[in-house]
């Protein structure tokens, strides 16, 4: 005989009876949708983790890495702390910077930005600015010392009607003094191009000229705000951000990307745990179904329940028989899904531009600055994914389970 035998009368309680077909549809039910809670985790889960990424990206991008300033006064040499950056492996590049809040107007409309000042030669060691640039403009044609260009962000450009050539005025909080009293300092920049880095939060808000025209317009005296360091590993940023700051010692102040947008991501990270949680119901609903499906079958099988007690089966091998039913719904519904969430996640790219014939675009660009939905498999999240449906599952087989091993031979009998 089929050993062990708790498992061979487990599958045959699976396969449909003529008299059991209705609790072999609510089983087929139970499959259908743990499936389908599984493959919704883990598409949902990896187009989360595609968000995530693609706007860690984009960030990146425009901002820095890790930044180093000097407290309550600029920086007269940056290249000592370049230099001192540099001894750690995981930092790649430096490159001086200059910030400050200004005002921009051009033909009557105004705008309030970031102003940053750059070395042309120096910034594609910690920034993607060179490659954004629109219209093939080069970096170092558009920014040169003394003439006094500047680069605007797209949406910057759109909301003040600017283009390359135009003139707009920037006007810097600071006031000069003058023979008639306090005078705000401005001085007339020409717009030599304009970039995108895809954020709206740089986007709209930025504006990048030559460290040398920044300087002077700030009265710096051919100083730097800070030094921004570009890392080897994004990841790694919280750790050289600590060891810098032993190095350096209390005068300066390090802070890294992380810092700068930690809300955003603590946002995104509860969202992705929200998610997680909620699209688990789903796959908890269908294990509850488990239940129903072996409350019913050990309805239907107290007499064959009763003849095997008889025969010597402990209540121990009975409740190992309606396991190995439960826990088959469970493996076949977890397999499933995975197959088709694995599919679906790693097919996005194919499968979202089908949809959008029949319901036109899912994502407007000009609200997200994406136009393909980003998805980010990760081995983790499946794990993570299949553990929970399949514990679950087993979980909905332990009352149906007990209760056969409860069912007294005697009184199952008497009635047969």
């Amino acid at each position: 005989m089929f050993q062990p035998y708790q498992l061979f009368v487990g599958l045959r309680y699976t396969r449909a009876k003529r008299r059991n077909h209705f609790i072999s549809f609510i089983s087929l039910i139970s499959i259908i949708g743990i499936a389908l809670g599984v493959t919704a985790l883990i598409t949902v889960t990896s187009v989360m983790n595609g968000f995530e990424k693609e706007m860690r990206e984009r960030i990146i991008g425009a901002a820095s890495h890790a930044t180093i300033t000097q407290y309550g006064e600029p920086l007269d040499s940056w290249n000592a702390l370049a230099d001192t950056a540099a001894q750690d492996a995981r930092v790649l590049g430096a490159a001086p910077y200059i910030e400050g809040q200004v005002m921009l107007v051009l033909g009557g409309r105004s705008s309030g930005v970031l102003f940053r000042g750059i070395e042309p030669a120096q910034e594609h060691q910690v920034s993607e600015l060179p490659l954004k640039l629109r219209d093939g403009a080069q970096l170092g044609e558009a920014l040169v010392a003394g003439q006094y260009g500047i680069l605007l962000g797209s949406d910057l450009a759109n909301q003040l009607g600017a283009i390359v050539g135009d003139k707009v005025t920037v006007i810097t909080p600071e006031a000069s003094v003058t023979p008639v009293g306090f005078v705000p300092r401005l001085k007339r920049f020409t717009v030599t191009g304009i970039f995108k880095f895809g954020m709206f939060q740089y986007d709209s808000s930025m504006a990048i000229v030559h460290a040398a025209d920044a300087s002077k317009l700030l009265k710096l005296d051919e100083g730097y705000s800070g030094v921004r360091l570009k890392l080897e590993d994004t990841a790694e940023s919280p750790y050289v951000v600590r060891s810098l700051r032993e190095k350096l010692g209390f005068d300066y102040y390090v802070s890294d990307w992380t810092m700068q947008n930690a809300n955003y991501f603590a946002a995104v990270r509860m969202e992705k745990t929200m998610m997680f949680i909620i699209l688990s119901m789903i796959v908890a609903v269908a294990a509850f179904n488990i239940v129903s499906t072996l409350v019913m079958m050990v309805q239907d099988k107290q007499a064959d329940i009763a003849i095997l007690r008889t025969q010597g089966a402990s209540p121990r091998s009975v409740m190992s028989i309606f396991l190995v039913q439960g826990t088959l719904i469970g493996v076949l519904g977890t397999v499933l899904g995975t197959i088709c969430g694995v599919l679906l996640a790693t097919n996005i790219d194919v499968v979202v531009p089908f949809i959008e014939q029949f319901t036109g675009p899912v994502l407007d660009p000009e609200v997200y600055y994406i136009d393909k939905m980003p998805s980010d498999l990760r081995s983790s999240v499946v794990i993570k994914t299949v553990l929970m449906s399949f514990s679950l599952s087993v979980l909905a087989t332990l009352y149906p389970a007990w209760r056969a091993a409860r069912t007294d031979p005697a009184e199952a009998l008497s009635y047969e």
